[in-house]
């Protein structure tokens, strides 16, 4: 028996000269636009997520909390994915990364999907909120102190600082030491930037982790998951880690970089807290924006659309949470409310460090550099042209050049705001860093994690 959803009755149909691509430079310039085009078609309507890939792509959000919150109907496993599976989808297309299969907690359903992120969220359970403020600006004073020092007082935000330092925060919830997350680091930095064999390099690393922590357990998310209750096998636990590794720093990176152009606009009103920026780019600027793909278990109707059994159908978290027929009283609803972190039983289970990371990374920023400011309006500032992600390119900034304090000196200016863990979720650009000034003491052997944590043993 077929379900019935009908949301208010939009009508439906398909666009003239096929499907609407969701790629590319126009779309990347103004996907409002292509989500207005898409509402006048219905609840959802078929695009083209890559070349030669359709998906049914849902912009309502009352219809995306139907899907999202029904697993019976709608479930993650694309072994299901007809198109795939007849050999339709390319095989070097830029979608199966994102939507292809993995034995994690992400493509599962059921008993399975319960057992794998019950081992996850009690093991975030574990990292106390302190920490993760305290882990947070530990990193962002380390990338800070990297340009701050700079003659021109100038630098470019997104790959000085969103990018690395969601990296240098998981490094350490890891438990990684120095040379293992120089190694994590390169190979997920590899993967989102396309280099060959960067996959082996982040699977032997994260294996030479988990045999570590088999050996010296320690306080941190690797070994929390090897000791639940649940079991996991070490192959388990090292699909667990890519899941929060990719599913995490990504989104962050673009939270990061929004949410401080924002709160540095010439529009953003004075007073506001670092929250409400953030807050703002969760809802108008959701971090990861077309994903979630779910297959339907049969066939069903959607407005005046069937889904097909066994068809993709992808959330528009950023289309739904500006759905016009929501905005008209979204002032109304509860901070949390959007659906930048999905909802029902895939949502994300790290919301609440997602949004604390986000904000006291901008926190920190502001407070080792009080003067900064945009060098670019808001309003001017490019957008990656990906599907998957909403995330700037660049924010260029520019402050008066300062020294910042090791991290034995180190301490915020001012206090992370106390309900900072109270409010409420790609593919990155690639990340590069600026220099040193020229007459900083040169940098310690290895990558960037190993600096890093040569930095905060004051090395």
């Amino acid at each position: 028996m077929q379900q019935p959803f009908d949301p208010s009755g939009a009508p439906a149909g398909c666009p003239a000269h096929g499907n609407v691509p969701l790629y590319g430079s126009d779309f990347g310039s103004d996907p409002e636009s292509t989500y207005a085009r898409l509402r006048t078609l219905g609840p959802s309507a078929p695009v083209d997520i890559a070349p030669d890939v359709e998906v049914e792509l849902v912009t309502s959000y009352d219809a995306s909390l139907y899907i999202l919150q029904n697993p019976t109907l709608f479930v993650r496993d694309s072994r299901r994915w007809n198109a795939l599976n007849d050999g339709q989808v390319p095989a070097d297309s830029p979608a199966l990364p994102m939507m292809g299969y993995r034995p994690n907690a992400l493509f599962s359903d059921g008993a399975a999907h319960a057992r794998l992120r019950q081992a996850v969220t009690d093991s975030l359970a574990t990292v106390d909120q302190s920490r993760i403020v305290r882990l947070t600006q530990q990193s962002a004073d380390y990338l800070i102190s990297q340009f701050s020092s700079e003659a021109l007082g100038q630098a470019e935000l997104m790959a000085a600082y969103a990018q690395p330092l969601p990296l240098l925060v998981f490094g350490e919830l890891f438990g990684c030491p120095p040379e293992l997350g120089d190694r994590v680091i390169a190979g997920i930095t590899g993967i989102f930037q396309g280099i060959p064999g960067a996959d082996e390099t982040l699977g032997g690393a994260l294996a030479e982790l988990i045999a570590l922590k088999r050996r010296q357990p320690g306080e941190d998310l690797t070994t929390q998951l090897m000791v639940h209750s649940s079991r996991l096998t070490d192959e388990e636990v090292l699909h667990q880690l890519v899941t929060l590794l990719s599913g995490g720093t990504a989104p962050l990176t673009a939270s990061i970089g929004t949410s401080a152009a924002l709160y540095l606009s010439d529009d953003w009103p004075s007073g506001l807290p670092v929250e409400d920026a953030v807050v703002k780019t969760l809802w108008n600027y959701a971090p990861i924006a077309n994903y979630a793909a779910h297959y339907p278990t049969q066939d069903v109707e959607l407005g005046d659309r069937t889904l097909q059994t066994g068809d993709p159908v992808l959330i528009s978290f950023a289309a739904a949470n500006n759905d016009p027929k929501l905005t008209a009283h979204r002032e109304q609803l509860s901070s949390k409310a959007h659906l930048a972190f999905g909802a029902g039983p895939h949502a994300c289970p790290a919301k609440d460090p997602a949004f604390m990371i986000a904000a006291t990374a901008v926190e920190s920023l502001l407070n080792r550099l009080p003067d900064v400011e945009m060098r670019i309006p808001f309003k001017d500032l490019a957008w990656v042209p990906a599907p998957w992600s909403r995330q700037l390119v660049t924010v260029p900034i520019r402050y008066t050049p300062r020294a910042v304090p090791s991290a034995a000196k180190a301490r915020p200016a001012r206090p992370a705001a106390s309900h900072i863990g109270q409010a409420p979720a790609a593919v990155p650009q690639p990340t590069a860093f600026s220099r040193p000034a020229a007459h900083a003491a040169p940098r310690p052997k290895g990558g960037m994690f190993s600096r890093f944590r040569a930095w905060v043993n004051g090395e």
